[in-house]
């Protein structure tokens, strides 16, 4: 019985005792899906078990398929279907009799699951599959009274009053509406004041129509709140949910239905072709350049996906004025690096080809000419310039204005789409509700109710939690250090080997294939490879965890796994980049005295060109390989599968049911959004954390966005089952996540312009060692910068273990008695001999300085822009509060003046009834 899993095998084993000779279920005909006053019946195999009945595996007779390929409606034409059930009827005896046992296990299960949900009182009418007769489709339809009563146990918004407060008019209208969708074919949706639904109350709503009142996503997310909570096996009180019974395999899928093809109108006139609509003026890439439908979005849905698209949306159009500003700053690079004096100095023939550089590694290493560098030093200048200083500093501005205003559009949009009380609405999980046998009082009702766990197990759950997340944070630290410890090893090996490798042939890329570029790729592909293993463990072992800890509600679910996968993702991506800005090359020595890592391997030393231009590269490579892999990723796996699955079921008949057409798509795994979002930030992370050392990066993260929105989109109207819809307030942790990002980057942008680029170093010498008394020049100059930036070290000095063993025909050890290295050192027959000049601790102290400033400025003018900026449009204020009067004013004033007319004609019958005479006037 390899298909089924111990658990299963246990629930076999209780249901169906050893000792029993005959295990099956009985087949009965039930009265499905039928409205008052009809008979139809229709053929199922639920039923009751029962030992002594006799085992049917015929086949069963259901609703025949009307050919009506576009329909949503059960056969009557009336009544809609709000969710697909879709299992396997196993007809054929099995010949392996715990096979059997399964069999007849899960033919219980749904029976009673489905006995339950008659019960609750949805509708259900079955149908056979076109395309495989083993399939089975069960399609449910939740009617008005079961509608109405759950809507006001979820406490949904409906509308109450249309809005009658006046609009105010963009003032850029007239641009916004080049890029807006054409009203023509997508309406706006009309704006009301909503209340939560009570059924005492139902006059006060729209219901002029029963059809419309409820939206198909509305329908959908009660009936799903229904097969949460439905039970699937009597007397035990943790055994419910469709959940579960999907995992179990008992049901096959458990969607809801798109409303027509994605690209082709729909013939029935009741279809409101919503999904045609999304794929032609949102999915299809002709539209990357206008705004997206978010109202038609959050109705075909739901909020939690109508949110995404909105956040992503606002996220791109910030993103294009970041990237244009650091195009600009790119252009500034690259129109002046012919006046970047310190390049000319390396690329001199005179000034950077007559210094001897000393070698960067022991022994097999050798000396070599600051001028081979002159290449990188070029590229290096058009990144590490004043443009990428101001660059950094309108970054750390940026990021506060794209949050402050994220804030505003979320607060708008959590009116328009009645989510601003959703804390207070939102249900429990299944899974909690199944634990709750602990009782507590209520603090705020001062009732007793159930919890999961006390308050001591609560502190052990939290503290098991928080000790796995960090175990696997120490093991991704743990393994960068081992891909340290290899970059550190597999460098001298390439210093030895590599040179002897490159034949005559390969002379030409020499200059390319250096032991530099040879560990970077390698440890790079290896990085990679634990990425990727790390992520695949990580993720169970972070959904397993969460399922341990328990939380309440689905928010605090998904929030509490948002944290947990960040902190991993953040470890993960970033600590390569973080190795080569603020690690790599840093604590090295000097030639005499260099660093061992464990006593043996040399400390690694930047690329002649220096770190900042490797960064950039890392980045870059990073950046760009990410983005084109995920967006293949995300077009070829369900659109692969989608093939194979249409080969896998080929069929005579053209014509299929709307359900078993949904039924040949991918169904989006749970975690489908989070993954969107986690993409997402981690690319924030790359585009501001990073930023200070590529310019670039909000330019390309803008044009992968670009194509993430229609990507996104396609796959989601075209390739995958309908979401099912869900309420959201907002983007959950992402939101603090993106804050403590914004924060981290104006540290980090202020440390790399420090640390990692030349910047400060070539501020010091142009205002105060270029000049007189320091200096040989009246006025500030970067003549002679690179000459004071290199150290001396006398070539007599080297160890037996550093000293190089080859020299270059170039070299003459007569008169090149000394080399330079990149470092703020005393030189050789100073009393400070190979310490640290004065000069390193100006500049040192110009760092420190040049962070502390930069740091007050980004987090000065961030507080300005929060404090001017609100969270919250008065526009909104207006119409809460207006909302609020009238909900106020209809729902509940009006009662009361029901209820005082009723008592004021109760008290003038008393009155007359007790022969006194009413007086005129008279007020009870």
């Amino acid at each position: 019985m390899s298909d089924l899993d111990s658990d299963e095998e246990q629930f076999e084993m209780e249901e169906f005792p050893d000792g029993d000779e005959e295990f099956c279920a009985q087949s009965y005909i039930p009265s499905y899906g039928t409205m008052p006053g009809e008979q139809e019946q229709l053929a199922t195999d639920l039923g009751p078990y029962n030992k002594e009945s006799t085992c049917l595996f015929g086949p069963k007779v259901g609703v025949e398929f009307n050919g009506n390929e576009d329909s949503v409606f059960f056969v009557d034409g009336q009544r809609r279907i709000d969710f697909v059930l879709a299992y396997e009827d196993e007809q054929r005896k099995p010949s392996d009799h715990k096979r059997m046992r399964a069999i007849l296990s899960r033919k219980r299960k749904r029976a009673f699951f489905q006995e339950n949900l008659k019960k609750v009182g949805l509708q259900i009418e079955a149908t056979k599959s076109i395309l495989d007769l083993k399939t089975v489709f069960l399609k449910l339809h939740a009617p008005w009274e079961v509608l109405c009563r759950h809507a006001e146990v979820l406490h949904i918004k409906l509308p109450l009053h249309s809005n009658d407060l006046k609009q105010k008019t963009s003032r850029f209208n007239c641009i916004t509406k080049i890029f807006s969708v054409d009203e023509d074919k997508i309406p706006p949706e009309p704006e009301y004041f909503t209340a939560p639904f009570e059924m005492d109350r139902i006059k006060s709503f729209h219901t002029a129509d029963r059809d419309t009142f409820f939206t198909p996503a509305t329908r959908s997310r009660i009936v799903q709140y229904i097969l949460n909570r439905c039970e699937y096996k009597k007397g035990r009180p943790n055994k419910f949910g469709i959940t579960k019974l999907l995992d179990s395999k008992t049901y096959k899928a458990a969607y809801t239905l798109h409303d027509c093809k994605f690209n082709q109108k729909s013939s029935d006139p009741s279809c409101p072709n919503e999904r045609y609509l999304l794929y032609r003026e949102w999915a299809h890439p002709k539209n990357f350049y206008k705004l997206q439908p978010l109202d038609l979005i959050r109705k075909y849905f739901g909020e939690k996906i109508g949110i995404y698209f909105a956040w992503l949306g606002f996220y791109t159009g910030m993103l294009a004025i970041a990237g244009f500003t650091g195009l600009i700053c790119f252009i500034f690079g690259i129109l002046t690096l012919d006046h970047s004096t310190w390049s000319k100095e390396v690329c001199d023939p005179l000034i950077g080809g007559s210094i001897i550089m000393c070698p960067q590694c022991d022994r097999d290493c050798t000396y070599w000419r600051l001028n081979i560098t002159c290449q990188s030093s070029r590229k290096l200048s058009i990144f590490d310039n004043y443009g990428t200083l101001a660059y950094a500093v309108f970054m750390g501005i940026w990021v506060t204005v794209f949050l402050e205003f994220w804030k505003r559009r979320q607060a708008e949009l959590e009116y328009e789409w009645d989510t601003v009380e959703l804390e207070q609405e939102e249900p429990r999980r299944p899974e909690y509700e199944a634990k709750c046998t602990i009782p507590t009082k209520n603090p705020i009702t001062q009732e007793e109710e159930l919890v999961p766990y006390s308050a001591c197990g609560k502190c052990m759950r939290i503290f098991c939690v928080g000790s796995t997340v960090l175990f696997w944070i120490s093991l991704i630290i743990a393994s960068v250090v081992a891909i340290i410890v290899y970059r550190l090893a597999v460098f001298f090996q390439f210093s030895v080997n590599l040179p002897k490798a490159i034949n005559d042939d390969l002379e030409p890329l020499k200059e390319y294939l250096t032991p530099q570029i040879a560990t970077s790729v390698t440890a790079s592909i290896i990085n990679f490879v634990f990425i990727m293993i790390l992520n695949i463990l990580y993720e169970r072992v972070a959904i397993w965890i969460t399922d341990f800890e328990l939380p309440r509600t689905q928010t605090d679910y998904e929030n509490s796994l948002t944290v947990k996968m960040f902190l991993f993702q953040f470890v993960n991506y970033y600590s390569s980049c973080f190795y080569i800005a603020f690690f790599k090359g840093k604590v090295v020595g000097y030639p005499g005295e260099p660093v061992y890592w464990l006593g043996r391997f040399r400390n690694e030393e930047c690329d002649p060109g220096g770190c900042l231009i490797e960064l950039s590269t890392q980045l870059l490579i990073v950046m760009g390989g990410k983005a084109i892999w995920n967006n293949v990723q995300e077009i070829l796996i369900p659109w692969l599968k989608n093939i194979i699955g249409r080969c896998h079921s080929k069929s005579t008949k053209n014509v299929l049911p709307r359900w078993e057409q949904d039924y040949q798509l991918q169904s989006i795994s749970k975690l489908g959004l989070f993954y969107e979002y986690l993409e997402m930030v981690i690319q924030f992370g790359f585009a501001t954390i990073f930023v200070a050392s590529f310019p670039l990066a909000p330019l390309l993260a803008l044009i992968n966005n670009i194509i993430e929105v229609r990507v996104d989109a396609w796959k989601m109207t075209t390739q995958f089952r309908r979401i099912q819809p869900a309420k959201a307030q907002d983007i959950g942790a992402w939101l603090p996540i993106l804050h403590g990002v914004a924060v981290f980057a104006a540290v980090t942008n202020a440390l790399i312009i420090a640390f990692t680029s030349d910047m400060i170093p070539r501020l010091v010498y142009y205002w105060a060692l270029s000049v007189q008394p320091y200096g040989d020049y009246s006025s500030p100059t970067m003549r002679g910068y690179i000459n004071s930036t290199l150290s001396v070290f006398r070539v007599a000095d080297f160890s037996n273990l550093s000293k190089p063993i080859h020299l270059p025909h170039w070299f003459d050890p007569e008169s090149d008695t000394t080399c330079r290295y990149r470092d703020l050192r005393y030189p050789p027959d100073h009393p400070l001999e190979y310490h640290h000049s004065l000069y390193f601790w100006h500049v040192m102290a110009a760092k420190l300085a040049f962070i502390i400033i930069m740091e007050h400025i980004v987090f000065g003018v961030n507080f300005l822009v929060s404090y001017w900026i609100p969270d919250v449009p008065d526009k909104i204020k207006e119409q809460i509060k207006r909302e609020r009067y009238l909900t106020q004013k209809i729902l509940h004033e009006s009662h009361l003046t029901d209820w005082h007319s009723k008592m004021m004609d109760a008290s003038r019958k008393l009155v007359h009834g007790s022969k006194f005479p009413e007086s005129k006037g008279m007020d009870i």
